[in-house]
């Protein structure tokens, strides 16, 4: 439980705030006295393997959680990696992994669960006894219907979506396991004209439904349905005003590029200035008030219902649906030819469904084609478990039959003297005595004696071939650049990774990040700094003055970004002058961005010109953070607003370091980080609209490349008494402003704002589905609804372009004040709790019902505009079970079954209220992701239950 508290914090937990962290999570403060221990910090000391003390900059000691002995023993074993020169010598890598936070992320409305392995697993005879006990599900009463349609029916969804217009029922069997490699039930085929929460059947064909598009009856069979609350509201208002009964051909040519640019929708209020920078002419202004002229190439989504003006445009994909399955027929034929080996076939790799997994990097002579290998259950473990049983059985001399003439492309067993190891391989050239080998599980070439080739069992065909290739995101122009290579040789080869699957094709696009260190590594972003020409970097030299300075950027801790004359910063300036030029002669839409991911560097505006950017941050698939790399200053924008680097002037444009300097004002009474509001607004005001400073530089810190510096508004750098460092120490700006207090007085005025109507929810006895964004025991856990996830997330977007767009200003806290507040990037609509006498605010998110402590300095009121979908958070408790106090170990075992997981949860009772966060509802939970069957949580709880009363 402790490792739980510290995995949750990945910059530790200070062991002053343990016992606080810990009551939070489970009710109890850690009874290190009933353990056996004085003190808490000697119960620590004592669990090394769980956690590890440190002293922080304050001199406090900081709880950091340390890797399992036997996580790394596992990640040890999967990691073996054999190399050319020693055949089977394991190489111990770099295997101390952090798993990315596990929080939901949604993309195209569809959402995705992020989580961490390290779950607390059952007992082995609990589980017995659980999957027995499991079967008994369908003799339920009819309050617990079979829910395992669920899945099939979701999958079909997902189908449908994939096939925006139309699809033919025949086709259905054929592309369902294509995409889970299953059949589908022939009782589905039936079902389908009852199951109207998710498709409509008509006569001819199959037709995902939006409420903006009417469906035609000569060609729709099988609609989609998606749920229409107040849209067709929306929808035929606009549709009233007088409008032209088309629009001409070429403008709905030009719009249907841009929607094809993105595929996870544009905003329609994003549309007029991308079509007048892409075409270079303006967009017909009746467009927007008469989206339906776009129904025939594009579906309509209104995620703030009150609001039709706020749209979500997203491309109808037209597929020749007899050239894919002819396509298909074709790949399929090709990859037979290359698996059919002495009559078998070996099955191909499946790429892992997560977004996340676990990679093996093994080498790579192109970053268009590294060779990795997946890690986890069904790939590295899977593929140990098979060489375990190849050892076994050729250890056995019956079963070694010699392959005595190996021809080129067979599969083979290889003998590995250095381990005793047997491993699957693929011939690739034979010689007089002598057989060139590739090892198909992990991926490298070797020459060797024919005498230690075996005819391959056909039991070991079964597993896919465990070495394959992928592409690294952003490097394609520079797969084969030495610098490049050597620079992902020294940070890649042979580590653990965690890889971000960006497009899931044939060769995957991917970003790999290295997770182990303190703070995670962009792979892809470290390699293009690659190449870099250091001699184009910034001026760093102590005691150097430097005149004609441009202060660009002056941050709220007191770091400070400024552009000094150079060599770099002059032929920076010329080649942006040349991407100016080339942007304004282009008209195409092949410089959008598309496919946005972290560290990519593309172009943004910056005072109405291209300036280069890198993305720092994803906020769903519309919104994402930059960094404008050259004068220092973060941003939040949408993504129709970058663009591509054009290709004649990418290299020159990558090879240019950055040319914002990073500052610190020297020999000042505080540090960075502890500066005032009131300190930093009155540099900005001296500095930022400055033509005339200059700066001396006092000190360099080479890790951090940060310069400490004396600033001047003037060419007087000789005398550091006349410096903007030393009016800033005399000035009366230091004091912290007082810490803010509860206010007693009547209602706050947040809450006269018209606040969202209280959630949607079934009838009693009704499904729903939904994900569980915190749990802490089976008596109180937060669901969200599945349905309305992605208008969460467009809600979010919306909420970050519009606050961190606005100017800093105290906000009066008061207690049950409805607000915005910042966590971690993004913004969230919260509830105030509590104020805390250090300037703390207590506030509960209303949307995934978490407690946090915020500043008050980054609180900001709610406009109304955010007050539109009601709040997501429903608490609720598990229906089916008596009240009482849960154990630690029962709550742990309630989180690890459903705490951020997709479930379907059915209405039992509501417990009513005036206020969302005061409603609770009752309700059974099931886990319908198995095939076989459903879990009902409450049976599992109360089998738990017993169980350790059985155990005591």
């Amino acid at each position: 439980m402790v490792r739980a508290v510290l995995l949750s914090s990945r910059s530790g937990v200070s062991l002053s705030n343990l016992q606080v962290e810990y009551k939070d999570l489970t009710g109890e403060l850690i009874p290190y006295k009933q353990l056996g221990y004085a003190t808490l910090d000697a119960l620590l000391h004592s669990m090394p393997s769980v956690v590890k003390l440190d002293k922080g900059q304050s001199g406090e000691v900081v709880c950091h959680a340390t890797t399992g002995n036997e996580v790394t023993r596992i990640t040890k074993l999967a990691a073996r990696q054999h190399t050319a020169k020693r055949t089977g010598r394991p190489q111990v890598v770099n295997c101390q992994m952090r798993v990315k936070p596990a929080a939901p992320f949604v993309l195209n409305g569809e959402m995705t669960d992020f989580r961490s392995d390290k779950r607390m697993t059952l007992p082995s005879r609990f589980q017995k006894e659980v999957h027995a006990h499991l079967s008994q599900n369908q003799q339920q009463s009819n309050g617990k219907q079979i829910l395992g349609g669920k899945l099939v029916q979701s999958r079909i969804k997902e189908v449908l979506n994939k096939h925006s217009n139309g699809l033919w029922v025949s086709k259905l069997p054929p592309l369902y396991r294509e995409h889970y490699k299953q059949d589908l039930p022939n009782e589905a085929l039936k079902d389908l004209e009852h199951w109207t929460h998710i498709c409509s059947v008509k006569t001819s064909q199959i037709t995902p439904q939006s409420a903006a598009t009417p469906p035609t009856p000569d060609k729709s069979q099988f609609h989609h349905n998606k749920p229409q609350t107040q849209r067709s509201s929306a929808t035929s208002k606009s549709s009233t005003l007088a409008s032209p009964r088309d629009l001409p051909p070429d403008v709905k040519q030009k719009l249907g590029e841009l929607l094809l640019k993105y595929s996870s929708g544009l905003w329609a209020h994003a549309l007029p200035k991308l079509y007048q920078d892409t075409y270079k002419c303006k967009l017909p202004e009746f467009v927007l008030d008469h989206l339906t002229l776009l129904s025939d190439i594009c579906t309509i989504d209104y995620p703030m219902p009150d609001n039709s003006k706020r749209a979500i445009l997203y491309a109808k994909v037209l597929e020749d649906e007899n050239r894919n399955q002819s396509g298909l027929a074709g790949s399929e034929t090709k990859e037979t030819v290359e698996r059919c080996l002495s009559s078998q076939t070996v099955p191909s790799l499946v790429i892992p469904r997560e977004e996340y997994p676990s990679v093996l990097v093994v080498e790579a002579s192109d970053t268009n084609s590294v060779i990795l290998r997946y890690i986890g259950e069904g790939y590295s473990k899977a593929q140990e478990k098979l060489e375990d049983e190849m050892r076994e059985f050729y250890g056995q001399d019956i079963n070694k039959v010699a392959l005595t003439s190996p021809l080129s492309g067979q599969l083979t067993a290889v003998h590995a003297e250095e381990e005793e190891e047997i491993l699957r391989a693929q011939v690739c050239e034979v010689m007089a005595d002598k057989v060139k080998v590739y090892y198909v599980d992990h991926g490298f070439s070797e020459v060797i004696s024919k005498s230690k080739l075996f005819e391959l069992h056909e039991k070991f065909y079964r597993l896919p071939f465990q070495a394959t290739k992928c592409k690294l995101a952003g490097l394609e122009s520079f797969s084969q650049e030495q610098a490049v290579l050597k620079r992902f040789e020294s940070m890649a080869t042979g580590k653990i990774l965690l890889a971000e699957i960006l497009e899931r094709k044939e060769v995957p696009l991917m970003v790999l990040y290295d997770t182990s260190q303190d703070d995670d590594i962009n792979i892809n972003a470290a390699c293009m700094k690659a190449l870099q020409d250091k001699s184009l970097e910034s001026p760093l030299k102590v005691n150097s003055a430097y005149m004609n300075v441009n202060v660009t950027s002056v941050c709220s801790d007191g770091t400070i970004y400024c552009q000094v004359p150079s060599r770099g910063l002059t032929k920076l300036n010329g080649i942006l002058e040349k991407t100016e030029n080339y942007l304004h002669s282009q008209v195409t839409s092949e410089l959008l961005v598309s496919r946005p991911f972290c560290g990519k560097n593309c172009l943004a505006r910056y005072k109405g010109k291209w300036s280069r950017v890198e993305i720092t941050n994803l906020h769903g698939s519309r919104v994402l953070d930059i960094l404008f790399v050259d004068v220092g200053i973060r941003a939040s924008v949408e993504v129709t607003e970058l663009r591509e680097i054009p290709p004649p002037l990418l290299r020159d444009l990558i090879s240019t370091p950055p040319q914002a300097l990073k500052c610190c004002l020297a020999d000042l009474p505080v540090s960075v980080g502890s500066w005032t509001p009131d300190a930093v607004h009155w540099l900005r005001d001296t500095v930022l609209h400055c033509s005339d400073c200059s700066l001396k530089i006092a000190k360099v810190d080479e890790s951090k490349r940060l310069a400490h510096v004396y600033l001047f508004t003037s060419k007087n750098f000789h005398d550091t008494s006349c410096s903007l460092n030393q009016q800033l120490a005399d000035l009366n700006l230091w004091n912290h402003q007082k810490d803010v207090f509860l206010s007693s007085r009547g209602p706050s005025k947040s809450l006269n704002l018209a606040l969202p109507p209280l959630l949607e929810l079934p009838e009693i006895g009704q499904n729903m589905d939904v994900f569980v964004s915190v749990a802490c025991h089976p008596g109180h856990f937060v669901l969200q609804p599945w349905q309305d996830m992605y208008k969460l997330v467009d809600l979010m977007g919306e909420m970050i372009l519009h606050y961190n767009k606005m100017e800093e200003k105290p906000l009066k806290v008061e207690k049950n004040q409805v607000c915005a507040a910042k966590l971690e990037n993004n913004w969230y609509r919260v509830l105030v709790k509590g104020v805390l006498t250090n300037g703390l605010v207590s506030v509960f998110q209303l949307d995934y019902g978490k407690h946090e402590l915020v500043s008050c300095t980054q609180l900001r009121p709610l406009t109304q505009e955010f007050c539109q979908l009601p709040f997501q958070a429903i608490t609720a408790q598990l229906a089916g079970l008596k009240p009482r106090q849960w154990s630690e170990e029962a709550s742990i075992v309630f989180r690890n079954h459903v705490e951020k997981k997709p479930l379907v949860a059915q209405l039992d009772s509501v417990q009513e209220a005036s206020q969302s966060w005061d409603r609770k509802v009752v309700i059974y939970l099931v886990d319908t992701s198995q095939e076989e069957r459903d879990i009902w949580l409450h049976d599992i709880m109360a089998e738990f239950t017993d169980e350790m009363s059985n155990a005591a």
